[in-house]
């Protein structure tokens, strides 16, 4: 008997099979029932049964079909309405908890998507900031050209300072004598 213990039992076949209820569907019709329970179509069709109901079975009706009597409180008419409800609720709570569902998984997404959209704007002020500070590390148009006009200025007076360090006298621009017209000025 004891290695029987260890083996499950094989499954019985079921004369009646159980259904197999498809929850996503189920969940779409509930979430319709209970869409239309809270419209205002759906009151006034229950007020428009009501009162044909009542009208039928009170006085104003015919005598001989009436099925539910006044005298009693409209009995037939308090079960079906509580029936209505007892079936109204569940749909209703099963919908809210899909929608409550859907709430969770969008949160989720919105959060994740705000953290993507900080981490980004993070990056991008860091590189912002980068480029600032490279940004004034630049030369500018004027420096630079300030500082070619100091070292041309430089270079001019080192030439000068060469020619008279050799016993020469600096050449003069445009001196005919020594062909510096020939030669194109510099500085």
């Amino acid at each position: 008997m004891a290695d029987r213990l260890d083996t499950p039992l094989e499954t019985r076949r079921r004369f009646i099979r159980r259904p197999q209820l498809d929850e996503d569907a189920s969940g779409k019709i509930s979430e319709s029932i209970a869409r239309f329970l809270g419209t205002p179509r759906f009151i006034i069709y229950l007020s428009v049964f009501c009162l044909l109901w009542i009208a039928w079975n009170a006085n104003w009706g015919p005598d001989r079909p009436r099925f539910d009597d006044p005298a009693q409180g409209f009995t037939a008419l308090t079960l079906m309405l509580s029936l209505q409800a007892s079936y109204a609720a569940p749909l209703i709570l099963l919908a809210q908890n899909r929608q409550t569902d859907r709430d969770r998984v969008q949160a989720e997404q919105d959060r994740q998507r705000s953290e993507r959209n900080l981490a980004d704007t993070e990056f991008l002020a860091r590189e912002m900031a980068a480029l600032r500070i490279a940004l004034s590390e630049v030369a500018t148009r004027d420096f630079v050209r300030s500082e070619l006009r100091n070292m041309l200025e430089d270079l001019a007076a080192d030439r000068d300072g060469d020619k008279e360090h050799e016993g020469e006298r600096p050449e003069k621009r445009g001196d005919r004598s020594r062909g510096g017209a020939d030669r194109p000025a510099r500085g």
